[in-house]
């Protein structure tokens, strides 16, 4: 059976952030990931995970002005500088909480820009937070995501991310496969799966169209959870789904995958 971490961004959202280490703990969670952790001190987050006896798999890097509608750092030319504090503060986090994963968004396209110029961008960044992750042990992921729910994103599909990985060269730079995204995007998810293997560092699920839970759509995921096993997938299933109501009650397809 998958590993699977629960996205406290998405995930137990009746109560405040803090909170809801502790109700995926007693919700049966072993690890838990979230897209950012900077509204907190790394010793706050560290605290929560401690006390819920949680390990943390995943967070991504610092995405520039998330409320402005920025969607990453590491395709933008002129941004450099910036990527590259946000990685320095990404590493003091997973210093501190203990996570071996981070990931990069690639962020939007600007509007005119030259996508060979962003390529170049992005490769040169990668390269960069490759190198850095390296020194301490830690895996770099890249994400492919569906352009209707982020217009513009940068990296779409799996085969893009497989020739950035390539020219990029890093052992440790990986692909977050989220089932989601690929299945708006591209759907033949075993198929997929099957050509990627070797670069899945990590993956997520939602219920397609609407991102709930993984029970409903039309995504047959029980098939994949096996088909994950099958392959000998040893990595973390990221829950990045919106609850209908209140997460503990849509739980049922975890007990069943259990």
């Amino acid at each position: 059976m998958p590993r699977f971490a629960a996205n406290l961004t998405m995930m137990f959202n009746e109560v405040p952030f803090p909170e809801r280490f502790q109700r995926a703990a007693d919700a049966g969670f072993e690890a838990v990931e979230f897209l950012f952790p900077y509204d907190h001190t790394p010793t706050e987050v560290a605290g929560w995970l401690a006390a819920a006896g949680l390990q943390n798999v995943l967070f991504n890097m610092p995405p520039g002005d998330w409320a402005k509608g920025e969607r990453g750092l590491s395709a933008l030319p002129g941004r450099e500088a910036e990527f590259r504090a946000g990685v320095a503060k990404a590493l003091d986090y997973a210093a501190a909480l203990g996570t071996k994963r981070l990931h990069a968004m690639a962020g939007l396209v600007p509007e005119g820009a030259d996508r060979d110029a962003c390529r170049e961008t992005y490769v040169a960044n990668l390269k960069h937070a490759a190198e850095a992750l390296g020194r301490h042990g830690l895996t770099l992921v890249i994400e492919p995501i569906n352009t209707r729910d982020i217009p513009g994103f940068f990296l779409n599909t799996q085969a893009e991310a497989r020739a950035v990985i390539e020219a990029v060269g890093a052992p440790n730079l990986k692909i977050q496969m989220d089932f989601y995204h690929a299945q708006i995007v591209e759907g033949d998810l075993a198929m997929t799966l099957r050509k990627n293997l070797d670069l899945v560092g990590h993956t997520q699920i939602a219920g397609v169209p609407d991102r709930h839970e993984p029970d409903e759509g039309e995504v047959n995921y029980p098939y994949l959870f096996g088909l994950l096993d099958e392959l000998g997938y040893d990595g973390w299933v990221g829950c990045e789904y919106r609850p209908r109501g209140k997460t503990e009650d849509g739980l049922g397809w975890l007990k069943a995958a259990r």
